[in-house]
């Protein structure tokens, strides 16, 4: 019989897991390598470009004072305590006729109004806005103890939209000028008037931009102090304060018809100029020089061969006026008044203004591209003519 022989069994041998494994890693990081290359190269490139401005911006932070909240919420309380008194409202009633519609009879109606006002004498002188108190039959000012006390107009000025108010005296807090040539944009600013009718609000915020002028709705007199301080209806004619407390603008225009973040001010280096005229004589004399003129722009400045964009151009010469009386031509280039530069038509109407009348003031312009000096002697400015 056969011997059966059992086979040996086959050798034994490691199971075959994970032999593609170095490859699929090798060829996932050459993926993120090739990925993140250009967001590597970029932020290298960023870096290297920006370097020196982030640097400089660090340092700059590096000396910004970090003054502390209870710091500056403990000034506007000082500042509203300090001119809060001096704050009055405003209530005035005009009068105008009207038709009736059934039998064609006349009637008198009635328009009540309000704004704000800032007493700046203790005699009962008050500034407010020509606008609050134009063709008021009634005026009647709101003192801080809710006394109220009636009010007449010692004068108007329009071009500036300015008015100053007597009441009687006694017992009155007046504020003090300020000065609006200090402040520089972003200076801290509180403005203060009865919005609505809530009397004394305060409002808090910067100087946006000074000397805003020569736009829409606005005279060749004013130039205004920008602000973000929120202004309403019934804040016209209150004041605008420093961190002092003093008055540095008079409120009187806002964009639009309620708050957007851009309020504007009558600086006091006008305004008080203004009130100090209308409280002499009722009304403000200004100097009139007699012509039409607008601002040079690069066409007009190459046509009249200036090299330049300051000045004004003369577009027309009033009859019998003093430009007429010294020789000013259509087309003289106005590039400095009495001494001063000129820069914009908006600033020579202002010059002139201030300038007292019967002086002899030194004209200078250019003519056909030459430079020449001309005397003018002052006059008084007609009401219907603006410069």
């Amino acid at each position: 019989m056969d011997e059966i022989v059992t086979p040996p069994p086959p050798p034994y041998r490691e199971p075959r897991t994970g032999s593609g494994l170095p490859w699929l890693l090798t060829l996932l990081v050459i993926l993120i390598v090739f990925l993140l290359m250009p967001w590597f190269v970029e932020r290298l490139y960023y870096s290297m470009t920006i370097g020196k401005e982030r640097a400089q911006v660090e340092s700059a932070r590096e000396q910004l004072p970090t003054p502390g909240l209870t710091e500056i919420a403990r000034q506007s309380a000082v500042v509203a305590k300090a001119i809060g008194p001096s704050v009055v409202h405003i209530d005035t009633i005009q009068e105008y006729a009207s038709r009736e519609q059934l039998f064609g009879a006349r009637a008198t109606r009635q328009a009540v109004g309000q704004g704000s006002g800032v007493i700046v004498d203790e005699a009962g002188y008050i500034v407010t806005n020509n606008h609050v108190v134009e063709n008021a039959s009634e005026i009647m000012v709101n003192l801080s103890g809710n006394e109220r006390r009636p009010a007449t107009v010692v004068g108007l000025d329009e071009p500036t939209d300015l008015a100053v108010l007597k009441i009687d005296s006694g017992g009155l807090i007046a504020a003090d000028w300020g000065d609006s040539d200090t402040l520089e944009v972003g200076s801290l600013v509180w403005a203060v008037g009865n919005p609505f009718g809530l009397d004394r609000s305060v409002t808090f915020g910067i100087v946006s931009a000074k000397n805003r002028r020569g736009f829409q709705g606005t005279s060749a007199y004013q130039d205004f102090l920008q602000t973000d301080a929120a202004i309403n209806p019934g804040n016209s004619g209150g004041p605008l304060v420093d961190v002092t407390g003093k008055i540095v603008g008079i409120n009187t225009a806002i964009v639009g018809r309620s708050y957007q973040g851009v309020s504007f001010s009558i600086p006091t280096s006008l305004a008080k100029d203004v009130y100090e005229r209308l409280r002499e004589s009722g009304r403000v004399v200004r100097g009139y020089l007699g012509v039409e003129h607008q601002n040079l722009n690069e066409e007009l400045a190459e046509k009249f061969g200036v090299g330049t964009l300051d000045g004004v151009i003369v577009a027309r010469v009033a009859p019998r006026s003093p430009a007429q009386k010294a020789g000013i031509e259509v087309g003289d280039i106005i590039v400095e008044w009495d001494g001063q530069p000129i820069h914009d038509a908006t600033e020579l109407s202002m010059l002139v203004g201030k300038t007292p009348v019967g002086k002899s003031v030194t004209l200078k312009i250019i003519r056909n591209g030459r430079p020449q000096d001309v005397t003018i002697q002052v006059e008084e400015r007609p009401v219907q003519f603006g410069r």
